[in-house]
């Protein structure tokens, strides 16, 4: 049951017929003694919706007392608006509306408070002052016929108070949690608007220019932002390409546990690592922060989706035989392989094993990788995974890259850069075309230009020797939001719910996520080598998608660690706020080689994309925004369960014993490297945030292109969709 808040509020002030211009009308007023008075009641029908609404629109009734026309005059219909956008970002209107009738002719009663932080200190008078104008006619579209100012005394704000009712609660508690929802969304939106720009950190530069710096901003360089990038500059346009994360050298990958390891969205001048790990109650995300994405903290995998993917919950523009020319055109740009045959690490071997003892050795499959092999490479030779055995050569974009030694470090940086990460293809071949890459920007907001030209975008420029943030902005024709999953969510839900740039994005923004299902579960296999910190981090995989096996879809791969992970899971899980990312592991490290006999069984299973992303904010100073997961495993528990089933019946077919992690077994938690959904794709902004080219709804010339735009999970490897989904969507781009 919903829950509704009242409360009543008497405006009074100087008021004038025949002017239109509020200043002048309560100047007038003034001199001839001539006041309006609004009494209002405000109705707040759901005050859940009411505040999570970014028009956070409510109803207003009452009556009129204006001497020309009368006192008590009924004004039965009206509306209420806190914290309405405007043409500037940095001002929004508090409006109050109603309409009324005086010898049988229509009156508009329009007035608004201007929220917004000027010299001094102005919040009393901004919340206080409504300007007011009379329009003849049933709404604001009429003829002013009058003007003036109204004002709320502190009389008036006492008596306001005194007024707030709560009808739909049920005991004294739920009413008084109510009014404190209310009162913190209020003071929350003040403090935005007074406290912060004068005494926060809250950094946005004040400029107000609308000349265009670009055709296109680019909003990250992962798979999305990396390829949109590319394939826009290489159609001539001017192209600026904002990355939050650095610009990784090998002799910067961290190694040792005090290297830049860590990023942090809330203290991004002291924390701009490698890692960006999110956790929420029941879910953790893991992503990668720097030039290139995804890719390079991605285990290699560049698989097409199944054509069963595309039977639902897809625009009709989109199938598997549609997206099939992007399939192969990204894999001929990432030099797609598979493992040589004279070159399977022993955990490819298992797989293939567990797979026929199984009886499933038609479902074993290769898998194809982002990786340069060598076909003379041989575990057999003397210290095979050293350096000193990569072949190096000039790729296709003018980059030194080397041959795969088997070192194991795929997820943490190759050293002798034989993955084919985008900062390695389509990342250089855009700055050959003219784009421009600026890494440490964090993007802060999105705002239309005023002109209807564009966009603005603010961002925060890292500066990681000082540890300091400096604001600037740049605006561009067009602009494509990249920043994957979590950051395109976060950013676009700030602009409609914290910020108020784009209030009209879809209301379904922030639903249908997925975790794409995966799961790890180690197994031990005594007295056998397995050694899963060799080989590129992922292999192979035993593909159940056809929901054969217990009615779910799904498929099993060989997971990977990297070689350093034995000092890593004692270092990182003692002297570190995220530890807790590698306390799975810590029960196997019992000698010096703890992970020999460690199968990673890995997988991703087809969930039931029902996760749903919000902004929240403390409800107390200094009332901060953070983006919430809402996360239920009861639909998608039965895939996940699936895939952990297979996990033990291939473990117990080779001898080994898996050891399912008491996070699942007791608590039900997962973590994800594959986060999908929330700016899902669709036909309409009931069903969608952007339509089947990627332009969000509403917003002609801006677009999403990243994992959050695909619909559900898709049970496997997601990167080759999302790229062949970018590719799709940059050829549809007018120049």
């Amino acid at each position: 049951m919903s829950i509704s808040l009242t409360f009543k509020e008497t405006m009074s002030g100087y008021f004038t017929l025949g002017v239109t211009d509020p200043a002048e009308g309560a100047k007038a007023g003034k001199q001839n003694n001539t006041q309006l008075a609004m009494h209002a009641k405000v109705s707040l029908d759901d005050l859940d919706r009411f505040l999570s609404d970014p028009n956070h629109l409510g109803s207003l009734t009452g009556t009129v007392d204006f001497p020309p026309f009368g006192t008590g005059i009924a004004a039965n219909s009206g509306v209420f608006n806190l914290f309405k956008p405007t043409n500037d970002p940095d001002m929004t209107y508090m409006v109050y509306e109603l309409a009324f009738q005086h010898q049988g002719q229509d009156y508009y009663l329009a007035g608004h408070k201007n929220v917004k932080d000027d010299p001094g200190f102005d919040l009393w008078s901004d919340t206080t002052t409504l300007y007011t104008c009379l329009h003849q006619g049933k709404d604001k579209h009429g003829p002013i016929v009058g003007a003036g100012i109204l004002t709320l005394g502190v009389k008036q704000l006492a008596d306001l108070i005194s007024t707030i009712k709560v009808p739909g609660a049920t005991s004294l508690a739920e009413k008084a949690h109510a009014i404190e929802k209310f009162g913190a969304f209020f003071a929350g939106k003040l403090w935005d608007s007074y406290v912060i720009p004068k005494f926060g950190k809250q950094l946005l530069d004040k400029s107000h220019d609308e000349t265009l710096h670009y055709d296109v901003i680019v909003i990250g360089s992962g798979f999305g932002g990396a390829i949109t990038g590319c394939r826009l500059a290489e159609k001539g346009l001017k192209v600026c390409i904002l990355e939050r994360g650095r610009r990784w050298e090998v002799k910067d990958y961290p190694r040792d546990p005090k290297n830049a390891w860590w990023w942090s969205n809330e203290k991004p001048a002291e924390l701009n690592g490698w890692i960006d790990l999110r956790t929420y109650p029941n879910m953790s995300v893991a992503q990668c922060s720097g030039v290139g994405g995804g890719s390079l903290i991605y285990a290699n995998i560049f698989v097409e989706a199944e054509p069963f993917v595309f039977d639902m919950g897809w625009p009709k523009e989109i199938t598997y035989e549609s997206l099939k020319p992007y399939y192969e055109k990204t894999g001929k740009m990432l030099n797609v392989q598979e493992v040589p045959d004279n070159q399977w690490p022993a955990k490819m071997k298992l797989m293939q094993e567990a797979a026929e003892k199984s009886g499933y050795s038609n479902r074993f499959r290769k898998m194809p990788l982002a990786v340069n092999f060598d076909p003379d490479f041989s575990y057999d030779r003397a210290d095979p995974f050293g350096n000193q055995h990569t072949k190096y050569h000039i790729n296709a974009f003018g980059q030194e890259q080397g041959t795969c030694v088997h070192c194991g470090n795929c997820d943490i940086g190759c050293p002798v850069k034989a993955r084919n990460t985008l900062d390695l293809n389509y990342i250089p071949l855009a700055e050959q075309h003219g784009a421009v890459v600026r890494p440490l920007h964090l993007v802060q907001r999105i705002t239309p230009l005023q002109s209807g030209t564009g966009y603005r975008v603010d961002f925060n420029v890292i500066d990681i020797d000082r540890k300091k943030l400096a604001p600037g902005f740049l605006n561009a024709k067009k602009v494509i939001v990249a920043a994957g999953t979590m950051g395109t969510n976060e950013l676009l839900l700030r602009c409609r719910d914290q910020y108020g740039t784009l209030p009209n994005l879809s209301s379904v923004l922030g639903t249908g996520w997925s975790s794409n299902g995966d799961f790890l579960t180690p197994a031990v296999f005594n007295n056998r080598d397995i050694s899963p910190t060799q080989g590129p981090t992922i292999t192979s995989a035993i593909d159940f998608l056809d929901g054969s096996f217990k009615g779910q879809r799904f498929w099993v791969q060989d997971g990977g660690l990297p070689n350093l992970i034995k000092d890593a899971v004692t270092g990182l899980s003692t002297d570190h706020q995220y530890g807790h990312f590698f306390s799975i592991l810590q029960n196997l490290v019992k000698n010096n080689n703890p992970l020999s006999c460690v199968m990673p069984w890995f997988g991703q299973a087809v969930d039931a994309s029902d996760g749903v992303l919000t902004l929240s904010r403390s409800r107390i100073p200094p009332f901060r925004h953070k983006m919430q997961l809402n996360w239920n495993i009861k639909n998608s528990e039965g895939a996940v369960q699936a895939l952990i089933d297979m996990h033990k019946e291939l473990s117990k077919a080779t001898g080994g014993a898996a050891e399912v992690p008491l996070t699942w077994t007791v608590l039900k938690n997962l973590i994800t490297p594959h986060p999908l959904g929330g700016c899902r794709i669709g036909t309409s902004s009931i069903d969608g945030v952007v339509d089947h080219k990627g332009e969000v709804f509403g917003h002609p010339g801006l677009y999403i292109a990243d994992g959050s735009i695909i619909p559900k999970a898709i049970g496997l490897n997601p990167s080759r969709t999302i790229a062949a989904l970018a590719e799709r969507i940059a050829e549809l781009i007018k120049p």
